[in-house]
């Protein structure tokens, strides 16, 4: 039987942003997923890019390079990138090891992330 990969990404417009909900497994097979999401993302050129990483269960460096090359993009466009968890334990294991957690923008909730529900530390979404 040939080998499938099961990681899924999905893309809507919501509120505003770009909306992408990534699942399953990362790695070096799947690594056109999230650059394609990007290039949406650039095409679009709305003001905040929301990756619901909820359901992700696994994350190689390919992953993790596709993370912080979206984030310097969007960056760079003046635009925010906004991880939505809750992170599963593999996903918070890879970002805390490679110290780049600190970099990104986290929101516990979609609703939170479309700028719905403070942030964790009580302040509102920029």
């Amino acid at each position: 039987m040939p080998w499938r990969s099961q990681a899924r990404v999905h893309m809507r417009q919501e509120q505003g942003a770009l909306v992408v909900t990534a699942y399953g497994e990362f790695d070096a097979d799947e690594g056109d997923l999230l650059p394609a999401a990007w290039n949406e993302a650039d095409h679009q050129a709305l003001p905040v890019t929301v990756l619901d990483l909820s359901g992700v269960t696994f994350g190689d460096s390919s992953f993790l390079d596709a993370l912080l090359r979206a984030r310097l993009v969007h960056r760079a466009a003046g635009r925010r990138l906004v991880l939505v968890g809750p992170l599963q334990p593999a996903v918070i294991t890879l970002l805390t090891v490679t110290q780049v957690l600190k970099h990104f923008e986290i929101a516990d909730t979609l609703d939170q992330a479309l700028g719905g529900e403070p942030l964790p530390d009580g302040t509102a979404p920029v």
